[in-house]
């Protein structure tokens, strides 16, 4: 394949701003020691923001957005890969520093990749992606503080988006009653699909609240940022964790160092883009156990390639519920 396909993002004058589909010729490919044919890649937040340009995620140009993707090597300068193993990536600057996944092929740092699991194919990878793999890191560090089933409820923010959809899933699986926050309250999504317990509007934790308020619950994993991660500090059990891993709301934390000096509060930052190996494949080989492919069947659609800059409108209005992973074969 000498040319393939690709979502293509410049910024230039006269012409400004703007993403399209290209064909591109493999000789474009960026520097790396391993290349990929890509079978699947998906649509997140962040290549939402990428390619509306609403926010400014994108370093460099021209751009291939896509901070995630599963394949096959196709061509390899390293001993460690092979052509013919399967394998995928998420993070390392994917689509914002480097060309992403949003492309029939690419070419990276093979350390940055990594192997499929035996009972995962390349589809679930896309299904799960950089969404369910971070709200995976986030339950482990709920685990890693001590926060159990026992210790009581806890809560999800953004539980209909991607992160907290997995979030609220891998939790109720692993036994914890989940309180799902939300601006899209929808019973069958998040009680009968996802295993919430109960479910609250978002404006709850939205507005500003006292410096420490009633404790609520054991544990939390927040997607959303700003006012109400504040708010969600400060109703944390004694000793609880808050797994910080996302943005939607705000940069900002409004809040006081009161819930970590009087409850012993613990704010955990979850990290998806750069986490070392190590904790990226125990994740993984984590998800591989309790991971329920029927769900993700219900979780997701599929679009092609030639669909993804059609569907950024509705994914930035909050109108894509559950998983969009691009097929790109």
């Amino acid at each position: 394949m000498s040319t393939f396909k690709a979502v293509v993002i410049e910024n230039d004058a006269p012409q400004g701003y703007r993403a399209a589909i290209r064909e591109l010729d493999e000789s474009q490919l960026p520097e790396g020691d391993v290349t990929v044919e890509v079978n699947y890649s998906s649509l997140n937040y962040k290549d939402g923001l990428a390619i509306s340009g609403m926010k400014p995620v994108v370093r460099h140009f021209p751009m291939v957005p896509g901070i995630d993707f599963a394949g096959v090597v196709v061509e390899s300068s390293r001993p460690d890969y092979k052509k013919g193993d399967s394998v995928f990536l998420n993070g390392w600057g994917l689509g914002e520093t480097r060309w992403g996944g949003l492309a029939k092929k690419v070419r990276v740092n093979g350390d940055w990749l990594t192997r499929l699991p035996a009972n995962i194919s390349a589809r679930d990878a896309m299904a799960i992606g950089t969404a369910g793999y971070t709200a995976m890191l986030a339950v482990m560090a709920l685990e890693y503080n001590g926060v159990t089933p026992e210790k009581g409820p806890v809560l999800v923010t953004g539980a209909s988006g991607g992160v907290g959809s997995f979030a609220t899933a891998f939790l109720a699986r692993l036994g914890y009653r989940v309180t799902a926050s939300t601006g899209r309250p929808d019973p069958d999504y998040l009680i009968k699909k996802l295993g919430a317990a109960e479910i609250i509007d978002r404006t709850v934790l939205s507005e500003p609240g006292a410096p420490l308020m009633r404790e609520r619950w054991a544990g939390a994993v927040d997607s959303v940022g700003g006012q109400t991660l504040a708010n969600i500090c400060a109703s944390v059990l004694y000793g609880g964790t808050v797994a910080a891993c996302g943005m939607a709301q705000s940069l900002d934390f409004p809040g006081s160092v009161a819930p970590f000096i009087l409850r012993g509060v613990t704010l955990a930052g979850i990290d998806s883009v750069k986490c070392p190996a190590e904790k990226r494949n125990a994740a993984w080989q984590r998800m591989a156990k309790i991971v329920d492919r029927a769900l993700l069947d219900e979780i997701s659609h599929e679009i092609k390639l030639e669909a993804v800059l059609d569907t950024i409108p509705a994914l930035m209005a909050g109108k894509v519920q559950g998983r969009v992973v691009v097929n790109l074969d």
